[in-house]
């Protein structure tokens, strides 16, 4: 008797989910549809096909949703995705670009294409048409490589190189007012005394030393960085490569100071780390407005440094102090051209 009420009841739970489900589609909003008013331009046409196949779905105002990304609640999750995907890089807004905004996007694109975060592992299982092949990735890469040969960062040897790295210090005037990002992070001069926990380069050509204070540093050394506490702080200084008569690659001219902060109640849209770059000799800040930092930064470092609590170039805790010292030293060596070109 038992196992006869449990059929019975079965159909009524079925018709209940189907009700559910039809009841959903009165709550489904499409996802706004924008016009195409910049799309790429002196792109190879190689390039442009893999990103249309793999990219336009979310990172475009021309999407091509299958009849499974319409339906709510699946419909909710996609049309996050592909708000979320606009405000990080829209291809069919291409011209809102800078030029130099244009080639860091398609940095942007060259690391997480190699890092296999995009497509999305989510997106690419509902949708294999958009996944990558070797030979797709390789056509990326060579063209972001390309953007990164047009920099010309490393000068010709002559005379004044020769004589050693040309620095530019930043003008006096400047240093009198300090520069302040539109999410209210001011210029913090003082990590110039703070300690080197590391140094990178990328394909721009470009060289990078990233400080730490006395919090980030100790949470490495702690290997307490998930999440990282407040009030950790790290900036990160670009300058450009040059190269000295010898061959040794040192740092050049100043490019930007990248800063990151620790605050989880202050910046709970960016994992609780505030964001600010500081540009040229001039340090002019980065971005119009205070949602910068979620339409771009950390974008990236969700996806390539959720492991080390967001942050790029994390030293592993055996070979912190270490490494610490061994940075220190090789600043010490160069202190020179990275410290005035960053008074």
């Amino acid at each position: 008797m038992k196992h006869v009420k449990q059929i019975r009841i079965l159909p009524i739970v079925l018709l209940c989910i189907l009700a559910g489900f039809i009841a959903l589609q009165f709550f489904n909003a499409p996802i706004e549809q924008r016009p195409v008013t910049g799309p790429m331009k002196n792109v190879p046409k190689e390039v442009t096909q893999v990103l249309e196949r793999s990219c336009y779905d979310c990172h475009s105002n021309a999407q091509n949703l299958t009849f499974l990304d319409k339906l709510a609640p699946i419909s909710w999750i996609v049309n996050k995705d592909i708000r979320r995907a606009r405000e990080v890089m829209n291809f069919s807004e291409w011209d809102k670009l800078s030029e130099a905004e244009q080639k860091g996007k398609f940095y942007a694109i060259f690391n997480m294409v190699r890092a296999e975060k995009m497509p999305l592992p989510s997106y690419a299982m509902t949708h294999p048409g958009a996944k990558l092949s070797q030979k797709e990735i390789e056509i990326i890469k060579q063209f972001a490589l390309s953007l990164s040969k047009k920099d010309s960062f490393i000068p010709a040897h002559s005379s004044a190189v020769e004589a050693g790295p040309k620095v530019e210090p930043l003008p006096t005037a400047v240093q009198a007012v300090v520069p302040v990002s539109p999410n209210g992070i001011s210029y913090n001069a003082d990590f110039k005394n703070w300690k080197v926990i590391g140094m990178s380069t990328l394909i721009d050509n470009s060289i990078r030393v990233i400080y730490g204070n006395d919090i980030a540093v100790k949470a490495i050394q702690e290997e307490n960085i998930h999440p990282w506490p407040d009030g950790s702080a790290v900036a990160k200084v670009v300058f450009k490569q040059t190269k000295k008569v010898n061959g040794e690659i040192v740092p050049g001219d100043f490019v930007n100071m990248q800063y990151m902060v620790k605050d989880g109640k202050e910046y709970t849209e960016t994992e609780g780390w505030g964001f600010a770059k500081f540009n040229g000799q001039e340090l002019k800040p980065t971005g119009k407005t205070a949602l910068f930092a979620q339409q771009s930064c950390i974008s990236c470092h969700r996806q390539l440094a959720e492991s080390t609590g967001y942050l790029f170039n994390v030293p592993p805790k055996v070979n912190s102090r270490k490494l610490i010292e061994q940075y220190l030293k090789t600043a010490q060596n160069e202190k020179s051209p990275i410290h005035t070109s960053i008074q």
